[in-house]
């Protein structure tokens, strides 16, 4: 679809106001067709509680987040539709309840996925239902009317916490996928003669020879000649049965003050949100900052697929704004990028120590970890 923005006049505008005012965040009983400023202000308090970028334009991330939000548990039948997923606000619904009585239907992301479709069928099965996978209209009043085994702590994080507990503190021998944003055609930001595809992949093969170095399973998403899209990078991360998936980035601002390091999570504006990943998004924050001096620009729950679609644990970093004269000098310099790669190793070594046996941050270096891994931690 075309992208729809403040200006532009038409029946696809006048469809998006009359879901947002579905939706209650806009007041227009006769939907205008005109993309108005009220309309941009109503997109970016939708795109900032679910997650998405705050622009105030309708691209396809959300329109679908648009699309999905207009259905409710009850409104449609729901199956596992292998070459066109079901997805929306009930599929939502529907695995919050199934997580809350009990039943591990996965990541709660909209998304109506095989790992859903089972927990569904064990539901059904418990509960003398027809065993069809399907959640019609009796499948969703034995919903309502029982009451959940498990009230907050979200059970999918907690079974993702205890994971990361259970896994260890080595590295070795964990399954990692790096994913250098854009490539192929898509070179991102691009500002003089730098581009935004070329570093990331160079910054993900030196991560991926430092992870080698203590044990780690490292795969790249990509090369330097193509471009999966965010859903075909979170696909390749569960097929391969990894345990965290780490996507890079570097930005780019129409300010050229804009500056500094960012890293993203999953999370949603409903209160949704990875602790796993909220924890590991915080460790690499602190240790780039520390070794480089960049500035902190946090931590932020999205629901970019890439974060939202894959069963482990994921986190995006955004290094720096190419469009920021100090950022893109640092990032054209390898001994930087180097320095950023080690600052996210120690960053997973962190997360999977628990807290145990740590040390101040920045401090960690590669000889550090080496020596963890090779004695009888």
């Amino acid at each position: 679809m075309l992208l729809l923005r403040r200006g532009d006049v038409g029946p696809d505008v006048a469809d998006i106001r009359s879901t947002l005012t579905k939706i209650g965040l806009l007041s227009d009983p006769q939907a205008s067709p005109v993309f108005d400023l009220s309309v941009e202000h109503a997109v970016r308090a939708f795109q900032q509680q679910r997650g998405l970028i705050t622009d105030g334009i309708v691209g396809p991330a959300t329109y679908r987040a648009l699309r999905d939000a207009t259905f409710r548990l009850g409104d449609r039948p729901l199956a596992y539709l292998i070459a066109q997923p079901v997805t929306g606000d009930d599929v939502f619904a529907l695995q919050e309840r199934l997580l809350e009585m009990g039943y591990d239907a996965g990541r709660a992301n909209g998304e109506f996925g095989q790992q859903t479709e089972q927990a569904l069928r064990s539901f059904q099965r418990d509960y003398g239902l027809t065993i069809d996978g399907m959640c019609g209209p009796n499948t969703v009043r034995a919903l309502r009317q029982l009451q959940p085994k498990v009230r907050g702590g979200r059970p999918v994080f907690l079974r993702e916490q205890e994971r990361v507990r259970k896994a260890g503190p080595r590295l070795s021998g964990k399954r990692i996928i790096i994913d250098p944003g854009h490539g192929g055609d898509d070179q991102g930001v691009v500002v003089e003669h730098l581009n935004e595809a070329r570093l990331m992949l160079d910054l993900a093969r030196r991560l991926e020879g430092k992870m080698a170095a203590t044990g780690m399973e490292a795969l790249l998403t990509r090369g330097p000649d193509n471009c999966p899209d965010e859903a075909a990078r979170a696909k390749f991360a569960n097929e391969a049965g990894a345990d965290l998936i780490l996507s890079l980035h570097a930005d780019g601002n129409s300010s050229p003050r804009a500056s500094g390091v960012a890293s993203f999570h999953y999370g949603t504006g409903n209160g949704t949100s990875s602790t796993v990943g909220e924890a590991l998004a915080g460790f690499i924050q602190r240790e780039i900052t520390a070794r480089t001096g960049m500035p902190d620009c946090g931590t932020h729950p999205k629901s970019w697929d890439v974060l939202r679609m894959t069963r482990c644990t994921a986190v995006r970093v955004e290094v720096g704004y190419l469009t920021n004269e100090q950022d893109r000098r640092r990032l054209a310099d390898p001994a930087f990028r180097d320095v950023v790669a080690e600052g996210i190793l120690v960053a997973v070594k962190r997360l999977y120590l628990l807290g145990k046996d740590d040390q101040p941050t920045g401090t960690f270096t590669m000889d550090d970890l080496m020596k963890r891994e090779l004695s009888k931690f």
